[in-house]
């Protein structure tokens, strides 16, 4: 792993830490200030870190991880949503 590649990885657990431990209603707030970090590294990093919390008995942290990536897709265009054509490979 590059050091870029690993200070970006240490940037996207910073931020999926402030996430966490965030009041709720606030994750639009800390998202508009790191719109650098938002890609698919960090959804993909979000995905790995739910997977963690699923198997280590923290299914609330899990849950609440896969629904900000999912929303981070979306509005990156990388999730499919229900009005959106699917590309035929």
């Amino acid at each position: 792993m590059t050091e870029a590649t690993q200070t970006r990885e240490s940037l996207y657990m910073d931020l999926i830490n402030q996430l966490l431990r965030c009041p709720n209603g606030s994750e639009p707030d800390i998202l508009d200030h790191h719109l650098d970090l938002i890609d698919a590294g960090l959804i993909q990093t979000m995905s790995q870190v739910a997977a963690y919390f699923a198997h280590h008995d923290n299914p609330e942290a899990a849950q609440f991880l896969i629904h900000v990536a999912r929303e981070l897709a979306k509005q990156l265009g990388l999730y499919p949503t229900p009005d959106q054509p699917q590309v035929e490979a």
